[in-house]
This record gives C-alpha cells, sequence and structure tokens, in this order.
C-alpha cells in the first residue's frame, strides 16, 4: 500500500512541475546552473571510472580467452561492446545515483525542513517547476554527453591497457575495434542514458521535495533515494535490454 501512495505522489509531483515557467530568464538561468553543477561536478568521477573500466575489462577479457584459435581481435571487439552496451551507460549511472542523486534530493531536503519551499509557493511561484524542472532537463542533456564520454574512455583505457602490457598491438586492437561493428548498440546505449538520466534526476527530487522532519530524515530520505534509484536503474536496464534487444 505504501508502495502505491509513493508511486501516485511521484507521478502528482511530475504532473504539477509542467507548466509554463513565470520568468524565463530565471528558469534558463537556473538551468545553465544545474547543467554545470550536474555536468561539470560528475567530469572528473566519470573519467576516472571510465578509463579504469576499460583497462579492467581489457586484462581479464586476455585472461579469459586463452584458446590459440580464436582471434586477438576478439579482445577488441568485446571490449568494445562491453563497454557501449553496459558498463558506460548503466554503471556510470549507478555511480551518478550516488553523486548527482543524494545532492539533489538533499539540496531540495533542506529547502523543505528550512520553509524554503513554502517561501517560493506563497511568492506565487510554481515549486515543482522552478526546482525540479530545470534539474531534470539538465540531466538529460549532460548525462549522456558524460555517458558518450565514458564510452570513448573506457575503449581508450582498454587501448593504452593492451599496448602497455603487451597483450595485443594497438594497430590489432584498432582493427578490431572496426571489424563487425553494429551502429544499433551506440543507439541502444544512448535510450539507456535518456532514461536512467531521467530517474537519477527524478526519483531523488522526489525523496528530497518530500522530505518531513529535520536534518536526520534529510540524510536517511538521501540514502533512501540512492538506493532506490539503483534499484530502479537496474530493472530498466532489464526491461529496455528486453525491448530493444
Amino acid at each position: 500500500m505504501r508502495f502505491f501512495s509513493h508511486f501516485g505522489k511521484y507521478f502528482i509531483m511530475l504532473k504539477g512541475m509542467i507548466s509554463k515557467p513565470e520568468n524565463s530568464k530565471l528558469y534558463w538561468k537556473e538551468f545553465m546552473h544545474q547543467c554545470s553543477e550536474i555536468g561539470m561536478g560528475s567530469l572528473g568521477i566519470v573519467c576516472i571510472i571510465s578509463l579504469f573500466m576499460g583497462a579492467v575489462s581489457a586484462l581479464q577479457t586476455a585472461y579469459q580467452i586463452t584458446s590459440p584459435i580464436m582471434s586477438k581481435l576478439i579482445i577488441a571487439q568485446i571490449i568494445r561492446d562491453t563497454v557501449i552496451l553496459e558498463f558506460a551507460p548503466t554503471l556510470i549511472c549507478i555511480v551518478l545515483a550516488g553523486v548527482v542523486g543524494s545532492k539533489i534530493a538533499s539540496e531540495l531536503g533542506n529547502m523543505r525542513v528550512s520553509e524554503q519551499i513554502d517561501a517560493i509557493e506563497i511568492m506565487g511561484i510554481n515549486s515543482k517547476t522552478y526546482l525540479i524542472m530545470p534539474k531534470i532537463a539538465a540531466a538529460l542533456v549532460t548525462i549522456p554527453m558524460l555517458v558518450i564520454l565514458a564510452m570513448v574512455l573506457g575503449i581508450y583505457g582498454g587501448r593504452l591497457t593492451v599496448g602497455i602490457s603487451g597483450i595485443i598491438s594497438t594497430e590489432t586492437y584498432d582493427r578490431g575495434l572496426k571489424e563487425l561493428f553494429i551502429p544499433y548498440n551506440v543507439f541502444f546505449a544512448m535510450m539507456k542514458a535518456y532514461t536512467f538520466a531521467f530517474i537519477v534526476s527524478s526519483i531523488p527530487a522526489y525523496f528530497g521535495y518530500y522530505v518531513k522532519g529535520g536534518s536526520l530524515e534529510i540524510g536517511r530520505n538521501s540514502t533512501k533515494s540512492v538506493v532506490v534509484t539503483c534499484v530502479v536503474i537496474l530493472f530498466a536496464d532489464y526491461i529496455l535490454a528486453a525491448l530493444l534487444l
């Protein structure tokens, strides 16, 4: 019963934030601020994770391919498809659920507890539109860009590793990347990126916007929002794979 209550309030929140902005310039300024916070604020951790993700994939793939009959080109193909299909969109968005999601939940929760949201409503401003919509819009713009960057860095991390460790030559790796490439995989990865971006921004916004209590409840709701977001991402990952692959 509690699940359906949260489910209904979540969609009521999404419906309530769709309205005409009272001041377009103010909303644009908030949107650009959120793009900077979400995009540039997460850039460092995304770069580090992506490089090591590709490097570890290269080492583990080379370790598992022991048959001399199999072509070394398969190593590059496995790294490419693994990074594009799963690691870049799913793993990066799960990390962003902790980095971005907890920040959104704690920010809105603090505004709710300190009655700043009530003050915004009293001034005649739709608080859902002003506080939540720019965050979701910014996430839909910046997170897919971060996923594309993660794809590139993940594949490059694999190339760097195979070259340094001498598993295969970089020329062989580059040739393997081009062979049997399916462009639809990139489309599928971007569909996942946009879906996960919406989840990462909207669910923490819900938990932060409707927080009740004091500072202790803000911390609890932030933790709960990260856990729920990660579970929903994994569930959505399965649904998208079943529908689109």
